[in-house]
């Protein structure tokens, strides 16, 4: 994520940060922050070879969800030990620091404000509200859904208490990016695994007044025809608005409008890349 001339903030760490971390060092800021929703592999995969943790010089603030700074080194420590990659945390000649962070608690990384929420997912996962200059983003990856088959906003039942809790920590998000690995019949055979699916995703925003939904964590096995399948399924949607997650495209998160009438400040815009 981007504002303005600000660090870069980057959510998790798969693969495709092998790529973006030689796109960062070769940009005049030699800062960013780094924010982990947990620590399944497929989230953390591309951390040792993320290249501004290599660089003298270059400032890594990592937030992870811990309750000290120990428990947060040791948390990512476990990847590079000299096992499992021949890289010691300690060995990094960039300059890291791991910041503990707690789930409803509200802080600043760079120019983004971040709160976060304990989500249903196995062995835990924090999604994220991003705000900046009045605009407002959510990261939701890995959690299932938080009602059962035919209860719940999905069912077109009130919402349960923790969808409750949900809705209210997305409620008027301008863009909120879901994990849907599964369609609804693969949830119902996989309910344990703790992913979700469009139109639950699409329901529990509806119900937040979210702008736009953008569908993520696709299935691995999923097929080029069938994300295209996806997409023109949902091209028509509104309120929200559903868009299907590209590996390289850059989304801009959309600004609030100035009421009629009211002179606006020119505002940069919150660009999301992925």
């Amino acid at each position: 994520m981007r504002h303005g001339d600000g660090p870069p903030l980057v959510l998790d760490c798969g693969t495709g940060a092998r790529a973006l971390g030689f796109k960062l060092v070769g940009q005049p800021v030699r800062e960013m922050d780094l924010l982990f929703s947990h620590f399944h592999m497929d989230h953390v995969f591309g951390f040792p070879f993320f290249i501004p943790i290599y660089t003298p010089g270059y400032n890594v603030r990592i937030s992870i969800p811990a309750f000290s700074e120990d428990e947060a080194r040791q948390k990512l420590g476990r990847y590079l030990n000299g096992v499992y990659h021949p890289t010691r945390l300690r060995e990094l000649p960039a300059n890291v620091e791991f910041i503990p962070i707690r789930p409803g608690k509200a802080y600043r990384r760079g120019v983004f404000d971040v709160k976060g929420l304990q989500l249903n997912h196995p062995g835990g996962s924090v999604g994220y509200r991003i705000e900046a200059d009045g605009q407002s983003f959510a990261y939701i990856t890995d959690t299932a859904p938080f009602a059962r088959p035919g209860e719940g906003v999905d069912a077109g039942e009130p919402p349960t208490a923790a969808e409750s809790r949900v809705i209210e920590f997305l409620r008027d998000c301008d863009m909120v990016v879901y994990d849907t690995m599964f369609d609804h019949d693969e949830y119902l055979e996989k309910m344990t695994w703790g992913h979700s699916y469009p139109e639950y995703a699409d329901a529990l925003c509806r119900a937040a007044g979210v702008k736009t939904l953008v569908l993520f964590h696709h299935l691995p096995d999923a097929s080029d025809e069938m994300m295209d399948a996806l997409e023109a399924k949902w091209a028509g949607a509104s309120n929200p608005a559903v868009i299907v997650a590209r590996e390289g495209a850059t989304v801009e998160v959309q600004q609030p409008a100035v009421p009629s009438g009211q002179q606006g400040e020119a505002r940069a815009p919150v660009n999301v890349e992925g």
